[in-house]
């Protein structure tokens, strides 16, 4: 399918279009590949953008601010029922709240490490709750010999 804007006289080259988003040229020649550009051609072959495509790139710039893979706005833009382009969105907004919960976790994890008054967080009581927590039923937190040790070690 291609470009259904002005590619008359004002028609912008691929360098053109780069450089007005500060892309490098072979950006757009990957995302023609992937089809989410279509230029035309002049009569030499070359890559000519209109309206259309500028509106196109600076499009698919926001949609991968917003986190969305190259994958998924492909299928945004080649989706033309409202209902799949919603079911897609929820899909990526419920990957990105998941994303954002296991970030909190992390911070929280650094925070309190840079928060602690242990010189070593490994000696930390947060620390080392949240460490007893990951690993489980595995090695019971308080099932720890002197030293530390697993009493899985003990007799190393």
């Amino acid at each position: 399918m291609k470009s259904s804007g002005d590619n008359g006289p004002s028609a912008m080259s691929i360098g053109a279009l780069a450089a007005r988003f500060g892309l490098a040229t072979h950006v757009l020649r990957h995302w023609e590949s992937m089809g989410l550009l279509h230029p035309v051609r002049d009569p030499g072959g070359r890559r000519r953008y209109g309206a259309d495509d500028l509106t196109r790139v600076a499009a698919i710039l926001v949609l991968k601010e917003a986190g969305l893979g190259l994958d998924i706005i492909r299928s945004l833009f080649a989706t033309v029922e409202p209902s799949t382009r919603h079911e897609i969105l929820r899909a990526e907004a419920e990957e990105l709240r998941s994303r954002i919960a296991a970030t909190r976790i992390s911070l929280e994890l650094i925070e309190g490490g840079l928060n602690c008054e242990h010189e070593d967080v490994t000696q930390c009581p947060y620390y080392r709750r949240l460490i007893a927590e990951q690993v489980g039923s595995r090695v019971p937190a308080h099932g720890r010999a002197r030293g530390g040790k697993p009493p899985a070690q003990l007799g190393d």
